[in-house]
């Protein structure tokens, strides 16, 4: 009697390891699906979602198509091809800089002074290196800078944007 109690407890110790693995599974996958849910909630209410998607928080993107601003006059210079500032000066830039302005008043005042702001504008090309305007970064504030030096020349008027329709560095 005493070896049957002694085998059927044993037999119980056994059984025990297999109860406790039957019950970490379901455990695993609860806890794994409420950190899961926990997550997109997270997400949700931090405006992650909508960072990615490109909305901000709180608004909906809608089917409206946005209203583009009137484009004012445009005037053409010429191209630039000038050698950048590198210690060699076995690179050069070859741009197209297309002017908008914001009247047409200002073209003629800008053909008037074309030799002069003709001059400036190559001063300040052969002046920038090639890490200066190889990436985008660099090409909106070579943008900014014509910008801002073209209307120091102006007195009518203002320039409101400047186009780069080529753009080679060689």
């Amino acid at each position: 009697m005493a070896e049957e109690k002694e085998i059927e407890s044993k037999q119980e110790d056994k059984d025990e390891p297999k109860e406790k693995k039957s019950m970490i599974k379901p455990i695993l996958i609860v806890a794994t699906v409420v950190v899961l849910l926990g997550g997109g909630f997270f997400a949700w209410k931090g405006g992650v979602l909508a960072t990615l998607t490109g909305t901000p928080e709180g608004e909906t993107k809608t089917a409206e198509p946005q209203k583009t601003q009137e484009m004012g006059p445009v005037y053409n210079m010429e191209t630039f091809l000038v050698n950048l500032n590198e210690p060699q000066g076995k690179r050069y830039l070859k741009a197209k800089v297309t002017l908008e302005l914001d009247t047409v008043k200002v073209q003629l005042e800008l053909e008037k002074r074309l030799p002069q702001i003709t001059d400036a504008v190559l001063a300040m090309l052969s002046s920038k290196t090639y890490t200066d305007i190889s990436d985008l970064t660099g090409k909106y504030q070579l943008r900014a800078e014509i910008i801002s030096m073209i209307n120091s020349h102006l007195k009518t008027g203002k320039i409101a944007n400047v186009y780069f329709t080529e753009f080679i560095v060689q």
